[in-house]
């Protein structure tokens, strides 16, 4: 297909989003789009996120703004058109293939929430994150304050929130939102390159798996099931014999 906000390719196992927003933020037809492009990726083993040019500034706010001002006021309407945003986060993160976030430059807001949602998130040097909806009278609503106290903590996650403050590459690094911190977007690029095809070489189903247990909402004891439940399911002699040759 055909996208106006973004880009879908394909690299034998290996899909790439590319956001492209004109203004790199987020308009209705991003979401709208989203969930058509994940719809695409049967038979991927692993997605790339990234933006064209930053990551993402947040939300177009003069394109978004004709769609949320008439349901301002009304809970079932504001809902209605929160569920759209919802659907393009929520149906990212529950894609049963790893998805990393590649970040370059500004993640703002909804774009640190999309990223949030991803299983791995490396930057480069020049990235930039903030989450500044409580400066503009908004509380965060896209996933960001239900992931972040897992991936930071809660003390962090309530400084984004509450502060709106940006943090640079080095912090977020220290503060677990990234794993690696690489020098520039080339760097960064290909070195979500190699941990695609890293992922992609692994047993799918075994990563599917380990999506399903580290997912938030499951207690210690139902984490515990639920990784021997899937082994019960999943695991094959033929596996077990394949990673013990040297």
């Amino acid at each position: 297909m055909t996208y106006e906000s973004l880009r879908l390719s394909r690299s034998g196992g290996v899909s790439i989003l590319t956001l492209a927003h004109p203004k790199g933020a987020f308009g209705p037809d991003t979401w709208r789009e989203v969930p058509l492009a994940l719809a695409e990726l049967e038979g991927a083993d692993v997605l790339i996120v990234r933006g064209e040019r930053a990551f993402s500034v947040g939300l177009d706010l003069k394109a978004t703004a004709p769609v949320i001002t008439p349901a301002l006021g009304n809970r079932e309407a504001f809902r209605a058109v929160v569920a759209e945003m919802h659907r393009a986060i929520e149906g990212l993160a529950a894609l049963p293939i790893p998805v990393i976030a590649a970040i370059d430059g500004w993640c703002i807001g909804a774009g640190l929430e999309l990223a949030a949602a991803c299983d791995l998130r490396v930057c480069s040097a020049g990235a930039r994150f903030s989450l500044p909806e409580v400066k503009l009278g908004i509380t965060a609503d896209l996933g960001a304050l239900q992931r972040l106290p897992s991936l930071v903590g809660k003390g962090r996650a309530a400084h984004l929130a509450l502060t709106g403050e940006a943090i640079d590459a080095a912090t977020a690094e220290r503060w677990g939102l990234v794993t690696e911190v690489l020098p520039d977007a080339e760097t960064l690029y290909a070195r979500a390159d190699v941990l695609a095809a890293q992922l992609a070489a692994l047993p799918a189903k075994a990563l599917e798996g380990t999506k399903r247990v580290l997912g938030d909402g499951l207690t210690h004891a139902q984490s515990l099931a639920a990784a021997v439940d899937w082994n019960a399911e999943h695991m094959t002699a033929e596996g077990l014999t394949a990673s013990l040759r040297p």
